[in-house]
C-alpha cells in the first residue's frame, strides 16, 4: 500500500531468497531469521557479500542476544520485531534503502549493552571520525557528503576505511562502536537529570 515501494519477489526459504536476490537485485529484503533450507542470517551473509548494494533488515519474532549479533555482524542494516507497527516499518525500510542503520530499541538495548569495542592498532583520521559520527547518527552516504562537502563515493571509501581500521563487518556495527567508545553522544542524554 506503499506508492514508493514495488515487491519485487518472495521466497519461502532461505536459499530461494540469495538467488532470487541475485535476480531480482531489489533495495530492501526484508529477511526472516527462522527460515528452512538455509537460515536467515546465512541468506544474509550470502546477499551482502553479493550484493552490496542491498540492504537486509532482520526481521523476527524472537529477540535472542545471539540472533541479534550473528544478523549484524552478517551484515543486517536493521534487525525489527515482527509486532513492529506498519508505519515504523515502512520507515525503516525507506531509512535502509538509504543506507540508514534500523534497529528496534529493544535490539539497540541489546547490542549496546554486549557489544565490544573493537582493538584497532590503526587510528581515524579526522575526516574518518567525522564521517563515524555522522554514521553513527544515523546519517546515509548521500547526507553525509552533502554535510561534509564532498563526494558520495569519498564518504563511501571513508565507510570502507573506517570498517576495516575497525575490524567491524558492517555500517552498523562501526556505529555501535563509536557509540561504545563515546566518538558520539546520544542526543538522548541531553535530558538526563
Amino acid at each position: 500500500m506503499e506508492p514508493d515501494f514495488v515487491i519485487v519477489g518472495e521466497a519461502a526459504d532461505g536459499a530461494a531468497a540469495v538467488q532470487l536476490a541475485r535476480q531480482l537485485r531489489p533495495d530492501v529484503v526484508l529477511m526472516d531469521l527462522l527460515l528452512p533450507v538455509m537460515d536467515g542470517v546465512t541468506a544474509t551473509g550470502h546477499i551482502r557479500r553479493e550484493l552490496p548494494d542491498t540492504e537486509v533488515i532482520a526481521l523476527t519474532s524472537v529477540l535472542e542476544n545471539n540472533s541479534v549479533f550473528r544478523a549484524i555482524q552478517a551484515g543486517a542494516i536493521g534487525y525489527l520485531l515482527k509486532d513492529t507497527e506498519a508505519p515504523r516499518l515502512r520507515e525503516a525500510i525507506k531509512a535502509a534503502a538509504d543506507g540508514k542503520v534500523q534497529l528496534s530499541p529493544e535490539a539497540a538495548t541489546v547490542l549496546l549493552r554486549e557489544v565490544r569495542t573493537p582493538s584497532s592498532s590503526e587510528h581515524l583520521t579526522e575526516r574518518e571520525t567525522e564521517v563515524l559520527q555522522l554514521l553513527a547518527d544515523g546519517r546515509s552516504n548521500k547526507e553525509i557528503a552533502r554535510q561534509l562537502q564532498i563526494a558520495e563515493t569519498t564518504v563511501k571509501s571513508h565507510v570502507k576505511s573506517i570498517m576495516q581500521k575497525l575490524d567491524v563487518a558492517s555500517r552498523t556495527q562501526a556505529a555501535l562502536y563509536a557509540v561504545r567508545a563515546g566518538k558520539v553522544l546520544s542526543r538522548r542524554a541531553d535530558f538526563a537529570t
